[in-house]
């Protein structure tokens, strides 16, 4: 999932991703530790993605990537 900036939050990119329909969705399911950033369980909204990080929410991944 291309994105414009050098990061962006786990909350925004789960949304843009399409893996989460709201914000509150995304809330949720990251403090429930449901959501796993590079293989490892994330609790942070906040978290700042970076290119290349690898977001997977039930089975589904997206891969944060440059807008070109």
């Amino acid at each position: 999932m291309p994105i414009r900036d050098e990061s962006i939050r786990l909350g925004q990119f789960l949304k843009l991703a399409g893996l989460v329909d709201s914000g509150a969705d995304a809330k949720e399911l990251i403090a429930e530790g449901e959501v796993l950033v590079n293989g490892e369980p994330e609790t942070r909204r906040g978290r700042a993605l970076r290119i290349g990080d690898v977001v997977t929410l039930d089975g589904e991944s997206a891969r944060v990537s440059a807008d070109r």
